[in-house]
């Protein structure tokens, strides 16, 4: 899974990157949690552009918006048999914004270390993603979404049985693309990243409470 993850990067480099302005105010993130509003890159008839998301899906037809916490990740596998992403997968695909993740590691004593997970090159990414336009029932519009998981690859494989699918840059329009696509056209996307343009390394406790969100939580310990 993903259950946290960092866009530390100033707003001129991520814009740079995706060739999009950030909406203000923009200020970066080192321990972005669940249900925390974040950024995503859209396609839809509108435009491209990047708007803020709150982490946690909400499927259009949801009568309960808690069901989010428990929607913050979607399994690569299952996402055209499940009612909660089925329908989002066909029209309302993103690439939410970030620059590295972390994932616990289980030590011989039973305890988890965190660990820091981000590009060699140090450039932000895009995590392929989901997203709903949910309306409450006093009529106003929550916009949500939730990062999609897969495999890992051997990098990963040492801490955790999955990772978040960063998409390739070469990949990205077709991700993007709000138009319907095949389902084997999508599933060859969201494959594991190669784990020789990644690196990791151990980062304080600190960042095991949401509350904790500076420079200090990715910075290399032991």
């Amino acid at each position: 899974m993903c259950g946290r993850f960092t866009l530390t990067l100033s707003a001129e480099q991520i814009e740079a990157r995706f060739g999009v302005p950030l909406p203000a105010p923009y200020k970066p993130r080192y321990n972005i949690a669940p249900t925390q509003e974040i950024l995503a890159l859209i396609t839809d008839n509108q435009g491209r552009r990047i708007e803020n998301f709150r982490w946690g899906l909400i499927p259009h037809w949801a009568k309960d918006p808690q069901i989010a916490q428990k929607l913050i990740n979607a399994r690569a596998e299952t996402l055209f048999e499940k009612p909660s992403f089925r329908d989002a997968v066909r029209r309302r695909r993103c690439l939410i914004i970030a620059d590295g993740f972390y994932e616990w590691r289980q030590t011989p004593q039973g305890k988890k270390t965190p660990v820091y997970v981000r590009l060699k090159s140090r450039e932000p990414f895009g995590f392929a993603g989901l997203w709903e336009a949910w309306q409450s029932p006093d009529g106003q519009t929550l916009k949500t979404c939730t990062i999609i998981t897969t495999e890992p690859n051997e990098l990963i494989k040492s801490i955790h049985t999955r990772m978040p699918v960063i998409m390739p840059k070469e990949f990205e329009e077709l991700w993007l693309d709000p138009s319907p696509k095949a389902r084997a056209e999508l599933e060859r996307l969201l494959r594991p990243y190669r784990a020789e343009e990644l690196e990791m390394y151990d980062v304080s406790a600190a960042v095991n409470s949401p509350s904790t969100d500076g420079p200090e939580c990715i910075v290399p310990v032991g």
